[in-house]
């Protein structure tokens, strides 16, 4: 069976991108193995109609949404492989079929690394944070801390006094150079030189970090930048060029969101040194219409 296009993966982008060409009325297909990048989130914030809403209840709703339009199908699993054959794309999936399309979006996400400290893990996306604009509302009002994973953390650290009182945690690192000490400084930010070791409390509360040193600093809450990589090797597989940003590789696309290789669209994280659930949507609502108007003979 062959379709217009092929969505693999099944969050806030790959939605997003079905969702317009689902109304153009082709014929799609969309693969998810059920892992989003935002997971580990109760609520998303900041995304306007859906604030407080869960991600999955978000998801879910638009699951139903698509499922109206006769001409979208889902598969849970996962595109294991995927190929450029002649007029289009071949993906392999986990239950051994292989499907074909004239195009495929790419909307695969980002895997998280985070700093490698005791208690990190189990606090991610409660009480470790990466956004503020995403999370910094619920944590407000209360001790805050960034701990410095890379150079950008110094410009994380001057934001956070606007959500509580900030310790900057350089790790023994990332100092920050005159220019950002005197903003950092500006801000009431306190730095902090000896290492985070350890986060304390009954996770995924935190009550407090202990340092190198010994000593225990109150905080309610840490931001922090994890490393990304990339959720699938398939964008790899087939040949697309990454771009290097703060975090990690990310897809290089054009306006239309249309990778290096024809035909092939990025969308979400994966395609974007900024990650926002607005901003993912957004990018699938652009790798949507690219792809349609690419079908279109002449249009582009």
């Amino acid at each position: 069976m062959s379709y217009d296009a092929i969505i693999i993966g099944g969050s806030f982008a790959g939605l997003s991108a079905a969702m317009q060409l689902a109304r153009a009325r082709r014929r799609i297909l969309v693969v998810d193995a059920g892992l989003p990048r935002n997971r580990f989130a109760e609520a998303s914030h900041g995304f306007l109609g859906q604030d407080g809403m869960p991600p999955h209840a978000i998801m879910r709703e638009a699951v139903r949404q698509l499922g109206v339009y006769p001409t979208v199908e889902f598969v849970r699993g996962e595109a294991t492989a995927a190929h450029a054959v002649a007029e289009g794309f071949t993906v392999a999936l986990g239950d051994g079929r292989e499907e074909r399309a004239a195009r495929l979006v790419l909307a695969t996400g980002l895997r998280d690394e985070l700093p490698p400290i005791p208690g990190m893990a189990e606090r991610w996306g409660v009480t470790v944070l990466h956004c503020p604009y995403c999370h910094g509302y619920e944590v407000s009002g209360q001790p805050l801390g960034v701990v410095a994973s890379q150079p950008f953390s110094a410009h994380q650290a001057a934001l956070i006094p606007d959500w509580g009182p900030t310790t900057y945690f350089t790790q023994g690192r990332f100092e920050p150079e005159a220019e950002q000490a005197a903003r950092l400084a500006a801000r009431g930010v306190r730095i902090e030189r000896s290492p985070v070791v350890e986060l304390l409390g009954r996770a995924p509360d935190l009550e407090g970090v202990r340092l190198a040193d010994g000593r225990v600093v109150t905080v309610g809450a840490v931001f922090t930048a994890p490393k990304t990589s990339m959720a699938s090797p398939l964008a790899a597989d087939l040949g697309c060029a990454f771009e290097e940003g703060p975090a990690g590789p990310y897809l290089r696309v054009d306006g239309w969101q249309e990778t290096t290789v024809p035909g092939i669209y990025g969308a979400g994280d994966a395609a974007s040194p900024r990650h926002n659930a607005t901003l993912a949507s957004a990018s699938g609502v652009l790798a949507g219409v690219g792809a349609h108007q690419s079908l279109v003979p002449g249009l582009r």
